[in-house]
């Protein structure tokens, strides 16, 4: 069994101070994705420790975005470019292959998008990227093999997503032309194939595991009555080729007992692959 966690670390060295120390401890992860790390390698390794072997890739800007795979054995390979250099997509994006401890091959990404905003840059970078990103999960479907692409993908794909989705219908992180990335990847809601994985696809493992109900969401604003209401966004994905979804064992997303005992805005989403 490999035990796959993904989180938003909304700076790893302030979720450290804040208790993600002790839950990672005692979760059993074998492999630990982080976006928005925040930090730099010298810091991920002095807080993750030396049982870890850690790949990353930090932001142009410091201090900003950052992302990072650990995992229990070795990589035999670590990629981070993600389309032509004259495209900033540093801290975004970081893969790695390993082999599993039962001898299976699989790719892992670790994946921070862009939040955009409307009529901004900020929005032409997210499509950018996004176009970028629709180019190399293609590459993954075609390949036949295991991977899985994981982490803070800023866009809800259904209304089921969103607790206020009608509100947010304008809005960057669910916007029709957004929202019709992740059409590409798993099908759109009403297609007999959606969610299937097949021709290529990807299966969205929480709404495969969770079904059809609202949520389970893994943001919540710090703001407001946002996460004691849970009133949330599920926008923190595992979106996995078919061999690997098709040995899926469990799922779940680790959300704090209480806001006080939160160590980030984003909750670990975990998943179990019997392989």
């Amino acid at each position: 069994m490999l035990r796959i966690a993904s989180v938003n670390v909304n700076g790893v060295r302030a979720a450290f101070r804040k208790g993600m120390g002790p839950w990672l401890d005692a979760a059993g992860v074998d492999v630990l994705a982080l976006q928005e790390v925040r930090a730099e390698r010298e810091d991920l390794l002095a807080l993750l420790g030396d049982e870890w072997v850690v790949a990353n890739d930090t932001a142009t800007a410091k201090g900003r975005a950052g992302v990072a795979i650990a995992t229990r054995v070795s990589h035999q390979a670590v990629r981070t470019t993600l389309g032509p250099e004259s495209i900033d997509t540093a801290g975004r994006w970081v893969e790695v292959d390993i082999t599993t401890a039962s001898g299976t091959p699989l790719t892992i990404v670790s994946a921070y998008v862009h939040s955009g905003e409307v009529g901004t840059p900020k929005q032409d970078a997210k499509y950018e990227f996004l176009d970028l990103m629709d180019k190399r999960m293609k590459e993954f479907g075609k390949s036949g093999g295991k991977a899985v692409v994981v982490g803070d993908l800023n866009v809800g794909h259904r209304s089921l997503d969103i607790r206020n989705w009608k509100g947010n219908l304008k809005n960057s992180g669910f916007l029709p032309e957004e929202r019709e990335y992740f059409d590409r990847w798993m099908g759109s809601e009403g297609d007999d194939s959606y969610n299937s994985g097949t021709d290529g696809r990807f299966v969205d493992i929480g709404r495969a595991f969770s079904g059809e109900v609202e949520g389970p969401y893994s943001w919540w604003s710090w703001r407001g009555q946002a996460f004691d209401n849970d009133t949330g966004w599920r926008i923190d994905y595992h979106l996995a080729t078919k061999p690997l979804a098709d040995s899926l064992a469990n799922y779940r997303i680790d959300r704090a007992p209480s806001y006080d005992t939160r160590w980030s805005d984003h909750a670990p989403v975990i998943a179990d692959y019997d392989i």
